[in-house]
């Protein structure tokens, strides 16, 4: 078995029950979710023959920060429940692979405390209804270093979970969350997500904080145009985990769309949701990605393996993906275009 498939069962033994469902679970029926990882197994490959790949260059910029290898992570909550440091982990593993991370608004970490490790690091934002508390986390991050910001925009409620056991809320002890808040300044309203937004909170996001904006749930080309044309810097085709609306389109169908739709407008496009191999990875690049983000693996790696689990988690992607552009006669990343893949769903 490869490492990584072993990764959940085994953070499955460590973590809380509720905690592990919460990482794992998705929206309702849980549909979306089922179907990320399969998705991208729906492409087959047209590879180059005699081609020179006794090189292979996976280096790369995302929104002009140098990286060495195509693979970010994703932001993702209650990282304390995986391990103790939580966001400094997930930082200084990230880092180790000389990669960038995304962090959730939601962090149990101050992003002070996170700056300080010195891996490049993007804000998540969830715009809330209280916009003072929405200011306030972002002047925290400017500060803290953060260099995008990363609107979620998928989320003007919360999907709804169908829990089995005692929900996630009711067994994690406190200061797991928010710590870039003073809790005594906020309640459950404040925190609401907004859902009144347009694409105007784009331009709001960028003039408050200086920093390129990102906006992710993006699964349609027309959405990402307008995001474009409000002056996004990127856009990260996502369906949140299979989190928010069960049954949207898997992130790997839409990455086509999205892509087409934004070629020539300067706006960079990456993508999450399923991807679980360096094939994958390969496959997203050729799609259309610049880079792609993993979420629920790396907080598997994280619960088994600390820091070094998050470096060898993308290690180990970043090595795949090295043996199948040489496989598929692609020595840089730019040799992987959208002829090089074939769907084959039905």
């Amino acid at each position: 078995m490869r490492w990584i498939d072993s990764l959940e069962a085994a953070a499955a033994e460590k973590l809380p029950e509720a905690v592990h469902r919460y990482f794992r679970q998705g929206s309702a029926g849980g549909i979306s979710v089922a179907e990320a990882t399969a998705a991208w197994s729906q492409y087959r490959f047209r590879p180059h023959v005699l081609t020179d790949v006794s090189t292979v260059d996976l280096k790369t910029t995302v929104l002009g920060t140098p990286v060495d290898v195509p693979v970010l992570v994703a932001p993702t909550s209650l990282q304390r429940q995986a391990d103790s440091d939580g966001e400094l982990a997930m930082a200084a593993g990230v880092g180790a692979a000389h990669s960038a991370l995304a962090v959730s608004s939601n962090a149990g970490t101050t992003f002070a405390e996170l700056g300080a490790v010195g891996t490049p690091w993007w804000l998540q934002i969830y715009v809330v209804k209280n916009r003072d508390i929405t200011l306030k986390m972002l002047d925290a991050a400017v500060a803290g270093g953060a260099r995008a910001v990363v609107l979620t925009a998928d989320t003007p409620v919360v999907g709804r979970k169908e829990n089995d056991g005692p929900s996630v809320w009711e067994v994690i002890p406190p200061g797991q969350l928010l710590a870039n808040l003073d809790e005594g300044e906020y309640g459950e309203d404040d925190l609401s997500k907004a859902d009144d937004l347009t694409p105007d909170v784009i331009g709001w996001l960028a003039e408050r904080t200086g920093l390129p904006v990102l906006v992710k749930g993006v699964l349609r080309g027309d959405d990402a145009k307008r995001c474009s044309d409000a002056g996004a810097a990127g856009v990260i085709v996502s369906n949140h985990g299979g989190r928010q609306l069960d049954g949207a389109i898997p992130t790997a169908q839409a990455l086509p769309e999205v892509a087409a739709a934004l070629a020539g407008t300067g706006t960079e496009v990456y993508v999450d949701g399923g991807i679980r191999r360096g094939e994958h990875v390969m496959t997203a690049l050729a799609l259309g990605a610049r880079a792609v983000l993993v979420g629920r693996p790396a907080l598997w790696a994280l619960t088994v393996g600390g820091s070094a689990g998050v470096t060898r988690l993308l290690t180990d992607l970043s090595e795949e993906l090295e043996h199948a552009m040489r496989l598929a006669g692609a020595s840089a990343l730019d040799d992987l275009t959208p002829d090089l893949c074939v769907s084959i769903d039905r």
